[in-house]
């Protein structure tokens, strides 16, 4: 009797079915909120369950008798279930600037403009450290400078030296390095070749497409770029690219050459690209999509830009060129507006400046077109930085959405989650299972409430983290909860593109 007696305990100790004879096998549930996906088009109160990193359940029924006794619920009333913003162009990288991304809704945040030229080297160096999964290009702009004879040896000693920092050194290339020689220098054709290779080694390691940022290197000739865009065209990957100047002919050359090649063009920041030109500019690249072309494009919802004032964006005449003047400048560090005297120190010092010289209706005419995507072309963290660094998603959610209502909620998302996905999913499968509210998507979400949802950074100020935003879970993991950071968790993947070899 006593043996029977202990057995029974036992049993009764061991886990089995819930009252409603359901496993206990979820590990996360958020409970009663209105979930969205823009695939489907799903949009109602549903309960969703989690296991591991992937979305296992999305019901109208109670998930809480499926739960782990380790496991967690999160009550989502009131609140809206989006899949996980992807930003296709965040510079900063760095642990700080993640967390300012997570709590503007971010999960994935890539480094598609400008890329890197060590892909393998960079991608080690993120392996459990980000909050939210990451990836990149490789970068055109760098490597044609290691394809470079009489560069090649200090350009790989200057790569080797930026591995380890945390800021992106490729937008703020330091004054009378090889970079900044190879970026006024063409490319002999006898070196395409070699271009080549060291492109194919970006792909090899894990690239999610080339970067070619042409503004900051106009050393690179028309020929050079059509065989690059050649070359993506065979091995069908996305060219990204921030266009030669602030004109229409600077978006002709790329969209010719995707035209002539075949291959896939993905145009950043156009408001930026364009500024009074965007009404063209959009029609070109609408007109391009339905003859067939795959060329896309996105916009960030800010009338200043930011970028390193070493850049050839300054060179002499740059005041006609942009339809601004020194006082249009403000001064990362300090928040100062320039004068020509300041602009002179600064441009022999080198730094980041933000360039006032948008109008907001530009803006708002690339949000109305619905093929253009949100990016935030997010700068490296520091406490002056571009706001855009902080709440691109958040400022598009209150400002255009709810106040302005420029677009509908369910529009915003889709050009926050679903088009960037779909934008990568050729090059990177793994993709497919992100920027949706799926069974069986990744469990990559962002928790809003959609009445208090708005971006806090300014101009005026440091950065600081956006509003209205309760919970963001990566790969089923919370980094984001009742609006702080969860502290010691760092769930970030990195994202591959399909050449990666072992």
């Amino acid at each position: 009797m006593k043996i029977l007696l202990s057995v029974v305990a036992l049993l009764l100790m061991v886990p089995g079915p819930t009252a409603t004879g359901q496993e206990r096998d979820l590990d996360l549930v958020l409970a009663g909120g209105r979930v969205m996906d823009p695939e489907t088009g799903l949009d109602a109160v549903r309960q969703i369950g989690i296991r591991g990193d992937q979305i296992a359940v999305i019901s109208t029924q109670s998930l809480d008798g499926r739960l782990r006794a380790s496991g967690k619920r999160v009550g989502a009333s009131g609140l809206v279930v989006a899949p996980g913003f992807i930003d296709l162009h965040a510079h900063g990288q760095s642990t700080r600037s993640s967390e300012f991304q997570a709590h503007d809704g971010v999960t994935t945040a890539l480094e598609l403009e400008w890329g890197y030229p060590l892909i393998g080297r960079w991608l080690e160096s993120r392996a459990g450290k980000s909050l939210v999964h990451y990836g990149a290009t490789v970068a055109h702009g760098h490597v044609r400078t290691l394809a470079m004879p009489d560069l090649a040896k200090q350009a790989a000693f200057e790569t080797e030296r930026t591995l380890g920092l945390e800021t992106l050194e490729a937008i703020l290339p330091l004054p009378g390095t090889a970079r900044i020689a190879g970026f006024s220098k063409p490319l002999d054709v006898a070196r395409l070749p070699l271009l080549r290779e060291l492109l194919d080694r970006g792909l090899n390691e894990g690239a999610l497409g080339i970067g070619m940022g042409l503004q900051y290197y106009p050393g690179a000739q028309a020929d050079e770029v059509f065989r690059v865009f050649q070359h993506a065209a065979r091995k069908t990957v996305p060219v990204f690219t921030h266009v030669r100047s602030m004109a229409v002919d600077a978006m002709q050359e790329v969209i010719a050459n995707a035209a002539a090649t075949g291959a896939s063009l993905h145009i950043v920041h156009i408001n930026s690209s364009s500024l009074g030109h965007i009404g063209v500019t959009l029609e070109m690249i609408r007109g391009a999509q339905q003859r067939g072309l795959d060329v896309s494009a996105e916009v960030y919802p800010y009338t200043a830009a930011s970028t390193g004032i070493q850049s050839t964006l300054f060179d002499p005449g740059w005041q006609e060129k942009l339809g601004i003047d020194y006082g249009d400048l403000q001064w990362q560090d300090t928040r100062e507006r320039l004068t020509a005297e300041t602009f002179a120190k600064y441009r022999k010092q080198g730094g980041v400046v933000i360039l006032h010289m948008m109008k907001e209706e530009w803006i708002e005419s690339a949000l109305r077109s619905p093929f253009v995507m949100i990016a935030s072309d997010g700068m490296p963290y520091a406490p002056g930085a571009h706001p855009r660094s902080a709440g691109t998603f958040c400022r598009v959610l209150g400002r255009y959405v709810r106040e302005r209502k420029t677009l509908s909620l369910m529009d915003a998302l889709r050009r926050m989650t679903l088009l960037p996905a779909q934008r990568l999913d050729q090059v990177s499968p793994a993709m497919r299972k992100k920027g949706r509210v799926q069974e069986g998507a990744d469990a990559d979400l962002t928790i809003f409430d959609p009445a208090r949802v708005a971006d806090t950074a300014t101009f005026e100020r440091s950065l600081s983290f956006s509003e209205g935003i309760q919970h963001v879970i990566v790969a089923g993991t919370i980094v984001v909860s009742d609006g702080a950071t969860v502290p010691g968790v760092f769930p970030g993947r990195a994202v591959l593109g399909r050449y990666r070899t072992p």
